[in-house]
């Protein structure tokens, strides 16, 4: 990959006699040898090829040079490779390696037509870009952004793919529910401050399927963190039965997401719910008695202890009917931690708590390692609209990182290691890269210490068939 300072000697610390003098000369390799695993996971899933489905493309067919698809592809796989910023790719536009992800016949760039843009077969930012900033409702008249995603189309992609990854209908799906904060730090549209997450912030809603991702929704943060949570659930769940019209699916969330609206619809609709239940003074006074027991059985044995207890409630004025409570009664060294849950599923009390609903967190950390490693807040874009489309990418990045986790890393050491230790262990392979008119030779650094597991997650994905789509 070609650089600006090729031809600057640098001279570090020396070994005994001998000086250390580094250049950026070692000709064509790239960083991301690994990535070689993506484009063999697509083959075997389609995640990019699907995706691109949902963007219409109005570009004269003849006057361009980079396709809709190598378009996401490019950034989707820059994203996967730790790439967060459009800017990047005004310098990965040079790298073969990438080019070759991304489906270029020519990686080199030499047969470009402007001859500006010889050795340069990717797209830079401003072309990226475009991508984001086409209006709803764009039209060939346009002058320059004309590939348009349709919305309902990328949100309905995003189930569609976790039905695909199931060769048979599981017994039960438990989605789960989150708001989380997005901060911002510019005039973006639908900028608001937060009080609890003190600073100004978009407040996306998450739904999750264990580790497999349903629905990224940007949002403003005035807002109630359940608004809109009826609408998404109410579309994922027609989809999932559209496809296992029997399957059993339960809704979980915590306190904020405890609504009449919610609830009602899925008692209406055959849907189980296990929801946090924010505590008052009627709730406080049911378990008073386990509180008492809770704490004599701290103070006998030093140790936490708990007392679950179950009944009937009903608030004064926005619930339609009772519903099941458990209560938790539990006190610790520093004092009492009493905790409340409303469900519709029948079952012991501490079994419903302890396995059912904490399980919960377990999303807390899916969130954590989109927004984290796959940089979902990276939405710094002037309009939501925008920004949406990259949560988009950014969730798509996390579909094909999740797939080399299911599919490629199955019987591995990092079957469950998050997106960052895959990436940095796997995907960060220094490579050298050699183009033949028959071959594109890639010459991975002999020093990887996890060639091991690399060669067995290519053995794994040469034994899946290609996805036909």
């Amino acid at each position: 990959m070609k650089t600006e300072c090729n031809s600057r000697s640098m001279g570090f610390q020396g070994l005994g006699r001998r000086k250390i003098v580094g250049r950026f000369d070692g000709g064509t390799i790239s960083a991301d040898g690994g990535g070689l695993l993506l484009r063999e996971c697509e083959r075997a899933t389609g995640i990019v090829r699907r995706f691109a489905r949902c963007f219409t493309d109005h570009r004269d067919p003849e006057q361009i040079e980079h396709t809709a698809q190598e378009l996401i592809a490019q950034r989707v796989y820059a994203l996967a490779l730790g790439y967060e910023d459009l800017i990047d790719h005004d310098a990965l536009r040079h790298d073969p390696l990438l080019a070759a992800l991304v489906g270029k016949v020519d990686p080199s760039g030499q047969s470009r037509k402007r001859k500006a843009d010889r050795g340069k077969a990717l797209a830079g930012k401003s072309t990226l870009n475009r991508l984001e900033l086409t209006k709803e409702g764009a039209t060939p008249a346009e002058r320059y952004k004309k590939i348009e995603v349709k919305a309902e189309e990328a949100e309905s992609f995003l189930v569609e793919a976790f039905l695909d990854a199931h060769d048979a209908p599981p017994v039960e799906v438990v989605l789960d529910l989150d708001a989380t904060d997005d901060p911002i730090h510019g005039g973006q549209e639908g900028r608001f401050f937060h009080g609890y997450y003190d600073g100004y912030c978009y407040l996306p809603l998450y739904i999750f399927c264990g580790e497999r991702l349903l629905c990224a929704k940007l949002r403003p943060s005035n807002i109630d963190a359940s608004e809109g949570a009826l609408e998404e659930v109410e579309r994922i769940v027609g989809q999932i039965r559209g496809r296992w019209p029997r399957m059993r699916i339960i809704l979980r969330g915590d306190s904020g997401f405890c609504r009449e609206r919610l609830m009602a619809w899925c008692e209406a609709n055959g849907v189980d719910y296990i929801l946090g239940l924010a505590r008052n003074s009627r709730l406080m006074g049911r378990i008073e008695e386990g509180l008492r027991q809770a704490r004599t059985l701290c103070e006998q044995t030093d140790r936490p202890a708990r007392v679950f207890r179950e009944f009937m409630y009903r608030t004064l004025d926005t619930w339609s009917g009772e519903r099941r409570v458990v209560a938790k009664a539990e006190h610790l060294e520093k004092g009492p931690n009493p905790r409340f849950i409303v469900t519709s599923l029948s079952g012991d009390p501490r079994r419903l708590y302890e396995e059912v609903y904490c399980a919960r967190g377990e999303m807390e950390n899916r969130i954590k390692e989109q927004q984290l490693h796959l940089f979902a807040d990276r939405t710094s874009a002037a309009t939501m609209r925008a920004n949406q489309i990259r949560l988009w990418f950014s969730s798509v990045a996390y579909l094909m990182m999740q797939a080399v986790r299911r599919l490629a890393l199955k019987g591995t050491d990092l079957a469950h290691a998050q997106c960052a230790t895959i990436r940095l262990k796997l995907l960060k392979i220094g490579a050298q890269v050699r183009l033949t008119v028959r071959k594109v030779w890639v010459s991975l650094a002999e020093g990887c210490p996890y060639q091991h597991v690399f060669i067995q997650a290519y053995e794994n994905l040469q034994r899946l068939r290609p996805l036909r789509c």
